[in-house]
């Protein structure tokens, strides 16, 4: 069976539309590292199902799916309130606030949970910008 990400069959974005994720923070995290080894996977895309519980984690480095990540923050983890897909490139609010666009997926704790790393240009910590569980997170 061929991927198509693999493959690079796609020449231009095929989610024509799609749902944005909602969801809440279940868990605030602090801490930062410089070589965190994080492998993006190939595909630009996950599907995330309702009740599923994921990490975010912020780099500041400009990766994009099949780098390694090695410079980042922890974000926290969130609770998934209704199944949708979530593509590179989608735009991660919190509480309103843009904090980066997804940058890729790292499958290190699967079959747990989904590290979705963010790129963004301020590497600070969940904790850092004094976010709160239950604030809302909002990705697309």
């Amino acid at each position: 069976m061929t991927d198509p990400y693999k493959k690079r069959m796609f020449k231009s974005n095929p989610y024509a539309k799609k749902k944005p994720l909602k969801g809440n923070l279940v868990v605030v995290l602090d801490g930062k590292y410089e070589k965190r080894g994080l492998q993006l996977i190939p595909q630009a895309s996950r599907c995330l199902i309702a009740n599923e519980v994921h990490e975010m984690i912020l780099t500041d480095e400009d990766k994009k799916p099949g780098d390694n990540v090695n410079k980042i923050a922890y974000i926290g983890f969130f609770a998934v309130k209704e199944s949708t897909v979530i593509i590179v490139g989608d735009e991660v609010k919190i509480n309103g606030q843009v904090i980066g666009k997804i940058a890729g997926f790292d499958e290190t704790h699967m079959p747990n949970h989904y590290n979705i790393v963010i790129y963004g240009t301020d590497r600070i910590s969940g904790n850092e910008r004094n976010l709160d569980l239950n604030d809302e997170v909002v990705i697309g």
